[in-house]
C-alpha cells in the first residue's frame, strides 16, 4: 500500500514540477524542448547567407552579432547607413567573419520598388540566400479612437506589405534551390491585443496569416521551411522610435518601466528556433508568456482578461502622452 502511495505521490509531484519550472522559464514549450534536446545553431547555420533586415539596431544588431559568430555570411539592412557600418564593424571585431562576408545593403520596407534590385544585389554578392529574417519595422503607442489613418497606412506599408514584397522577390529563389529559411519576427501582438497599439497588432496578425498560408502552398517545397518568431517586450528603441497617434511625432521615450526581455536572451532563442525549424515560437518574460497561452487556449480568457487589467497594461506604459490621453478618455 506504501508503494502505491509513493507512486500517486510522484505522479502528483512531476506534474507540479514541471508546471513550476514553466513559470521560470520565457519560451513556449516547443522552443524550450529544442533548446533542450534540438539541434545547436553552429551544427546547422555555420557558413549560411543570412539576410537579416531591420538590422541597425534592437533585435536585429543583436541577431547580426551572434550569427557572426557561427561564421556565416551576412546582409546587413536597414535605412542608416551610418548605423548598419557600425554594426559591421562590431561583427568584424567580436565575430568569426571578416570584410568579405559582411554586405552592407540599405533598404527601405516602404519603398517597395527597389526590393528586387536589393535581392538582385545579394545574389551576386553571395550567389544565394539561405535564411531570410524580416526583422524591420516600425510601431506606434496611442489610442485607436485617437490614432490618424496615416499612422495605420504606415504601419501596414512597412511591417506588412514591405516584408511581403521582399520576401516574395527572395522566395523564387528559394524555390529554384529547393530550400532556404524564410523567418518572419512578428510579436505577442499577432496573438494577443495589447492597448495602445492597433495598428501595429493589426499589421502583425497580417503577418501571422500571410506565413501560414505561404507554408500551405509549398508543399511540393519540404526544403523552404517558414517561421514565425513572436517575441514580447524586449530592450530595444521601438518605444522611442514608435509613432504616437500622429506620424510626425514619436514617443522618444523606452517605456522604461515595462519588465523586458535581454536583447542578446532573445537572439539566442530565435537562433534556436532558426536551427531546429520551428514553425511558430513565442519568446517573452512571465507573466507575459503565461498570459499568451491563457489568451490562446482558455476559454473564459475575456473574464480573467478584465477592464482592470487592460486599464493596469496602460498605465504601466509609464509614457505622460499616453497617461494623458488615458485621462481624458476616463473623464469623458
Amino acid at each position: 500500500m506504501s508503494g502505491e502511495l509513493w507512486l500517486w505521490a510522484l505522479c502528483a509531484l512531476l506534474p507540479a514540477l514541471w508546471l513550476l519550472s514553466f513559470f521560470r522559464t520565457d519560451s513556449d514549450l516547443t522552443l524550450l524542448w529544442a533548446a533542450w534536446l534540438g539541434r545547436r545553431p553552429e551544427q546547422v547555420l555555420t557558413g549560411m547567407v543570412v539576410w537579416v533586415t531591420g538590422a541597425s539596431s534592437g533585435i536585429g544588431e543583436e541577431l547580426a552579432l551572434q550569427l557572426s559568430k557561427l561564421g556565416v555570411s551576412l546582409v546587413l539592412s536597414a535605412r542608416r547607413v551610418q548605423e548598419l557600418e557600425r554594426v559591421k564593424r562590431r561583427c568584424l571585431e567580436n565575430g568569426n567573419v571578416k570584410e568579405k562576408d559582411i554586405l552592407v545593403l540599405p533598404l527601405d520596407l516602404a519603398d517597395r520598388s527597389s526590393h528586387d534590385m536589393a535581392t538582385k544585389a545579394v545574389l551576386q554578392e553571395f550567389g544565394r540566400v539561405d535564411i531570410l529574417v524580416n526583422n524591420g519595422g516600425i510601431a506606434h503607442c496611442s489610442f485607436a479612437v485617437d490614432t490618424n489613418l496615416d499612422v495605420f497606412k504606415v504601419l501596414l506599408e512597412v511591417n506588412y506589405l514591405g516584408t511581403v514584397s521582399l520576401t516574395k522577390c527572395v522566395l523564387p529563389h528559394m524555390m529554384k534551390r529547393k530550400q532556404g529559411k524564410i523567418v518572419i519576427i512578428n510579436s505577442l501582438g499577432g496573438i494577443i491585443p495589447i492597448p495602445l497599439t492597433s495598428a501595429y497588432n493589426a499589421s502583425k496578425h497580417a503577418l501571422r496569416g500571410f506565413l501560414d498560408t505561404l507554408q500551405t502552398e509549398l508543399f511540393n517545397y519540404p526544403g523552404i521551411t517558414v517561421s514565425t518568431i513572436c517575441p514580447g517586450l524586449v530592450h530595444s528603441n521601438i518605444f522611442q522610435n514608435s509613432f504616437t497617434s500622429e506620424i510626425t511625432e514619436t514617443l522618444g521615450s523606452n517605456a522604461e518601466a515595462l519588465s523586458k526581455m535581454e536583447t542578446s536572451r532573445c537572439a539566442q532563442l530565435i537562433l534556436i528556433a532558426l536551427a531546429n525549424d520551428l514553425k511558430e515560437v513565442w519568446i517573452a518574460q512571465q507573466p507575459h508568456l503565461f498570459k499568451t497561452y491563457v489568451w490562446q487556449y482558455v476559454p473564459i480568457r475575456d473574464w480573467i482578461f478584465s477592464r482592470k487589467t487592460w486599464k493596469k497594461v496602460i498605465e504601466g506604459y509609464n509614457i505622460d502622452k499616453v497617461i494623458t490621453g488615458l485621462e481624458r478618455l476616463l473623464s469623458g
